[in-house]
């Protein structure tokens, strides 16, 4: 190993699955493997002694171990109870001298409880949303895939743990390598840390009403040209009253303002993802003309589209301001 390599440790807690770490893993060493100048030294760590019987994937007992490290990533795939004062004191050393930490999955958890994110932005898997913003309010929980606010990383899990560790890549050397790094892995495309997490539609609309799920599920799928409120009735069997009923009992909302708000936050992934004119993206998601849809936009972001994607370019590519609140 090389004196200029990075040394990163994984402190791992009981019962993290191994598709949690070897996402991380796989990426700095396929890194290693397609560009001879990148040196990673890796340290898998048990941030806890296993129970008898168990098991647990491979690494040392942390002791002592997290010196000398440029970053440590905790690794939780469920919110740890505790963590212990020897630990919290050694993690807590390392935020002051400067050094990098990131959290994956449940990971944000015992950096929450330790004061650590306090005043940062952490993504927070979606099934935990409610319950860390209720227990850690100083910290600025998102939707996003991944977070990289200052000195603090995260990702919600799942392939974003991937994500995250292609935008570490680039970091330190480069887009080239993460590209590259990508391709090898047969990743589709790089994912930006701002994207937002997938939500499943019964967790998103907060309801499983059948006829609700039905006529937003048909929203979905027809975005480039709307229906109108009593075609989407008429499919999903109510009456347009009884339809404007049950979405203002659980969405708190007409239908037709659902749908728009569903088309506009569309036209936005396209904005920011995609390389289509505005006006292409503007028809694609049902707006009539550039005007309406520029007006629209307006109206729901405070920006025009044009704005919006500009001030998103003149953004730093890991440092990118969170998007603007869904409506709710």
């Amino acid at each position: 190993m090389t004196a200029t390599a990075h040394v990163i440790a994984f402190l791992i807690w009981p019962e993290t699955r191994p598709t949690t770490l070897a996402l991380a893993e796989e990426a700095l060493r396929v890194a290693q493997r397609v560009h001879p100048d990148v040196s990673y030294e890796l340290r898998f760590l048990q941030a806890e002694p296993p129970v008898e019987g168990q098991w647990r994937l491979p690494g040392e007992p942390w002791a002592g171990r997290l010196e000398g490290c440029q970053r440590v990533f905790l690794l939780a795939d469920e919110p740890p109870t505790q963590v212990t004062p020897v630990l919290a004191s050694a993690l807590k050393q390392l935020a002051r001298s400067g050094i990098s930490i990131g959290a994956l999955s449940a990971g944000v958890y015992p950096l929450a409880q330790l004061g650590l994110l306090d005043g940062y932005r952490a993504a927070v898997h979606w099934r935990w949303q409610d319950d860390f913003t209720e227990r850690f309010p100083k910290v600025i929980a998102t939707s996003h895939l991944f977070d990289w606010d200052r000195d603090r990383l995260s990702a919600c899990g799942g392939l974003a743990v991937l994500d995250l560790l292609l935008a570490v890549l680039a970091r330190d050397h480069g887009a080239e390598l993460a590209g590259a790094v990508s391709e090898e892995l047969v990743v589709e495309r790089i994912r930006e840390g701002g994207e937002r997490q997938r939500i499943p539609l019964q967790n998103r609309i907060g309801s499983s009403h059948p006829k609700l799920t039905q006529a937003v599920l048909l929203m979905e799928a027809n975005i480039e040209e709307p229906l109108t409120t009593d075609e989407i009735a008429q499919h999903v069997c109510v009456s347009r009253r009884q339809l404007e009923r049950i979405f203002k009992q659980y969405l708190n909302r007409v239908p037709s303002q659902y749908y728009l708000e569903l088309r506009l936050n569309k036209a936005r992934q396209l904005l920011m993802q995609t390389s289509k004119s505005i006006i292409q993206i503007g028809l694609s998601c049902g707006f009539s003309s550039g005007p309406h849809f520029s007006s629209a936009y307006r109206n729901f972001f405070g920006a025009t589209p044009r704005e919006d994607r500009n001030q998103r370019r003149s953004a730093s590519p890991f440092e990118i301001a969170p998007a603007a609140a869904e409506r709710g």
